[in-house]
């Protein structure tokens, strides 16, 4: 067996697999809320064993994307108009304070990557047709994800880091949610400039700026999605 024969078979490169295919398609809106997730269906599904599947469902599970239920099994997570508001109040807490903190500790180095990551995402936005295919949507959550998470990259904690890039990703899940279920809807128009504002003042250093800015940003997007997303209460 060479090298590469034995990276395919090792139990937690398969479970890396498995975790990330599985972790992909519910933050695209492929795997719905509260859809049961059969280990026997999800390991014929991305064909990868049964061990290795439920070891990326307890680890989803502990991310807060998969529910496990006693004796009833995995399902996706519920979403709801309450979760998401918790979320949105949660990430305006934690990122203003983590970007606050990276401003104070801003470098050339960190503002040449930002610029840079900056208009990436511009690039990647502008592409963005109603049509768009699933790479190009997955590129462009790449991107955006990238240039938010650079902002609060100074901020000094791994923790807090950590933190905020796991609600990043139940963000996009909303997001696609919302997409999937309106396919009309388009990313918003005053998103581009959003970014842009807030990149210049993280760059002038204004951290009382730069904060308004995102708590807007995330506070707008938000009530875009109000009356998408359903208004239930979640899993009971």
């Amino acid at each position: 067996m060479n090298a590469s024969d034995k990276g395919l078979s090792d139990p937690r490169n398969l479970s890396e697999q498995a975790h990330e295919r599985i972790r992909r398609d519910i933050l695209n809106g492929e795997l719905f809320p509260g859809e049961k997730l059969q280990i026997e269906a999800i390991s014929e599904r991305y064909a990868i064993g049964i061990a290795p599947v439920r070891e990326a469902l307890n680890r989803l599970s502990s991310e807060g994307l998969v529910e496990r239920k006693s004796q009833r099994g995995f399902f996706v997570a519920e979403i709801s108009m309450t979760s998401l508001e918790e979320l949105v109040k949660t990430r305006i807490w934690l990122e203003t304070l983590a970007l606050r903190e990276s401003i104070a500790r801003a470098d050339e180095a960190w503002e040449e990557a930002l610029v840079l990551s900056y208009h990436r995402l511009a690039r990647t936005a502008r592409r963005m047709p109603a049509e768009a295919g699933r790479e190009l949507s997955e590129e462009w959550e790449q991107r955006h994800k990238e240039f938010h998470l650079l902002l609060l990259d100074r901020c000094g904690s791994g923790w807090l880091l950590g933190f905020c890039s796991t609600m990043m990703d139940q963000a996009v899940r909303y997001r696609s949610l919302s997409m999937n279920v309106h396919p009309s809807l388009q990313r918003r128009e005053g998103a581009a400039a959003e970014h842009e504002a807030i990149l210049k003042a993280a760059i002038d250093r204004d951290a009382d700026l730069a904060c308004k800015l995102l708590t807007d940003h995330y506070t707008t997007t938000l009530e875009g999605l109000r009356g998408i997303v359903g208004a239930s209460e979640g899993p009971g």
